[in-house]
């Protein structure tokens, strides 16, 4: 039997020699006449260990890492081929602490399938969510979901089906399925690892939620920076409609579903829902007014189906496994599993897959290790660079949709971004209202010229100017700019501003300071 060798084309991977890595092993296989696949897969997650090379050996993968092009001579040499001892052995992947604890549903394939093979994504479960699907009535499907308990997983976590539910009684001809990759928020990378390592499985949650509300073709808008994800998942489209996964007969049936892949605009705030469907349709990224929903009013004025990438991962799982086994998972109303990202100052950043429930603490201690520089932890962001700063001793909050929002946060994409005691936090706060009026679309009065406004009243503070006559104006202006603006993209700027001052109050009351400092 050929060895098949496995090497992440990830592109966290790549950019830590992972492509250097699987030149340097065809070549020197070549050199000492061995056969062997190279496969590249996505990552696991496990950013510590990357390039983290695995062979399949007759026990199972064995994995080795990080690997660099100066190892392999001697990886070979140690008989790596056949899961041979090394110092860079790691043994079985999933046996790693970094995984043994993760609970991983929608992550179940990513770091282990070729990415472009469908046959390979059937062997490892794909596909059954979709066939499944076909025997339902849309009705039948969305009423799946909603048991499930499904809920956005990049914002308010609004409920999945009730979404879906909308659409399809929506009393029209023509609909759409939007996937927003748009990934933007610091500290995320959740969707460019699958629309790199298991770009079918997107397919397949698109096409299910297309045979849902009765939208026959369907948009993944993607970051503009995500140039890798882009290419690959363009790929996947064609692979997937060659095969008969797209297209007018889906799987043989009556059904038509298409996708096209669209490349976004660069702009933080495209990730915001109606300014995303005005760059698809190819104007400036403005956001609309609400009400009308995009729901029954959305891309090119049709009712739309809008969904991130991790909520339509979810489906297929939903569906292959029945919304009882999915419900399962998690707690209250937080049903399921949610992909975190750890990332920040932290020893071991990376995919962190689990159930709804687990402490702040937990995720970022056990399976995080704590921070990289070994000092003690100050504030943590969850949600993207609109979430709340949690100080350390608000780790017992529980990783909950309706927990966060009890302490003022949000979980939003699952983005955890950590912070020793050597931050300041007053500078944290100007840079989220430098970051406000930077990446504003200028639409409404309260977020274009409230984040600039703050941001020079906060540089006063720093300054040491009035210190408190600023922050009782920074809090009326917090005020406005929550109630006020036209979406989230002001309405939450305050969010990081105000923890921060109420967490860390003594960072803005130092004396003898400038904005340069």
């Amino acid at each position: 039997m050929i060895p098949r060798i496995f090497i992440p084309v990830d592109a966290s991977a790549v950019s830590v020699g992972a492509d250097r890595v699987a030149q340097a092993m065809a070549h020197e296989l070549a050199m000492r006449g061995i056969a062997a696949d190279i496969v590249r897969t996505g990552s696991r997650g496990a950013f510590f260990l990357e390039p983290m090379v695995e062979v399949a050996t007759l026990v199972g993968r064995v994995a080795y890492g990080p690997v660099t092009p100066a190892d392999i001579a001697s990886l070979i040499d140690a008989h790596f081929l056949s899961g041979g001892h090394h110092p860079l052995r790691l043994g079985p992947p999933e046996g790693l602490p970094f995984f043994a604890h993760q609970e991983r549903l929608t992550f179940s394939r990513s770091g282990i399938v070729d990415p472009l093979s469908t046959a390979d994504y059937r062997a490892h479960g794909g596909w059954r969510g979709l066939e499944a699907a076909l025997k339902l009535s849309g009705a039948e499907i969305v009423e799946e979901v909603t048991r499930s308990g499904l809920r956005g997983r990049g914002g308010a976590g609004f409920p999945t089906g009730l979404k879906w539910r909308t659409v399809l009684n929506a009393p029209t001809q023509q609909k759409y399925v939007v996937c927003n990759a748009d990934e933007g928020d610091s500290g995320t990378f959740a969707d460019r690892m699958l629309l790199e390592g298991d770009p079918f499985g997107l397919i397949e949650g698109m096409t299910i939620a297309g045979l849902a509300v009765g939208a026959s073709i369907g948009y993944v808008y993607i970051r503009s920076e995500y140039g890798h994800a882009f290419r690959t998942f363009s790929k996947a489209v064609e692979i997937a409609r060659a095969e008969g996964y797209l297209g007018r007969a889906i799987e043989g049936s009556d059904h038509a579903f298409d996708i096209v892949p669209r490349l976004g605009a660069g702009a933080y705030i495209c990730g915001e829902e109606t300014s995303m469907l005005e760059s698809l349709e190819g104007k400036r990224g403005i956001v609309r007014a609400k009400p009308p929903v995009p729901a029954l009013k959305g891309l090119f004025g049709q009712p739309t189906v809008i969904n991130n990438v991790l909520s339509l991962m979810a489906v297929p799982t939903i569906l292959a496994e029945g919304a009882e086994a999915y419900a399962d998972f998690g707690m209250g109303r937080s049903r399921g599993t949610l992909p975190f990202q750890l990332a920040g100052n932290i020893k071991f950043g990376g995919l962190v897959e689990k159930a709804f429930g687990l402490t702040l603490g937990e995720l970022i201690h056990d399976f995080g290790g704590g921070t990289l520089s070994g000092r003690p932890i100050k504030a943590v962001q969850v949600g993207g660079p609109l979430g709340a700063y949690f100080s350390a001793d608000m780790l017992d909050t529980p990783m909950d949709y309706e927990a966060f929002a009890a302490r003022g946060g949000m979980l939003g994409h699952g983005g955890v971004v950590v912070f020793d005691d050597t931050v300041d936090m007053a500078e944290q706060a100007r840079f989220a209202f430098e970051f406000c009026a930077k990446e504003s679309c200028g639409k409404c009065t309260p977020c274009r010229l409230g984040a600039t406004r703050g941001r020079e009243t906060i540089e006063a503070i720093i300054a040491g100017r009035d210190v408190e006559r600023n922050l009782a104006l920074v809090a009326d202006l917090a005020e406005v700019m929550a109630d006020g603006s036209l979406c989230a993209m002001g309405g939450l700027t305050p969010d990081p501003v105000v923890s921060a001052i109420r967490h860390f109050g003594a960072d803005f009351r130092r004396p003898f300071r400038t904005a340069a400092e």
